[in-house]
């Protein structure tokens, strides 16, 4: 009977060491987010060379939306245009009027 208790506990020891060991591995997603720092601002406060950019390069298109970011030195503003067409179009704009991106 001891021979019957003793083989019980030695193959329930075992049973759960191996079940300890198995390595149980994760594996962790990461999703870079590109974010975007853009605050919606004002049409009327674009910059002089970027409504002139915008009235000469997109000729018929109207500025629906303006954005500004960069408020450290360069400002980059992206204006939601739309043509008579209604389709939009987003364009990434410097300071100086010059499309960038």
């Amino acid at each position: 009977m001891k021979k019957i208790v003793l083989m019980v506990a030695v193959v329930a020891c075992v049973a759960f060491a191996s079940q300890s060991a198995q390595a149980v591995t994760v594996q962790a997603s990461v999703e870079n987010v590109m974010q975007d720092d853009f605050v919606k601002i004002e049409v009327k406060d674009l910059p002089q060379a970027v409504q002139d950019a915008i009235a000469k390069s997109y000729e018929g298109s109207t500025v629906k939306e303006a954005y500004v970011a960069g408020a450290d030195g360069a400002k980059k503003y992206k204006v939601v245009l739309v043509d008579k067409d209604q389709k939009e179009q987003t364009v990434v704009l410097n300071e100086k009027g010059e499309v960038v991106e």
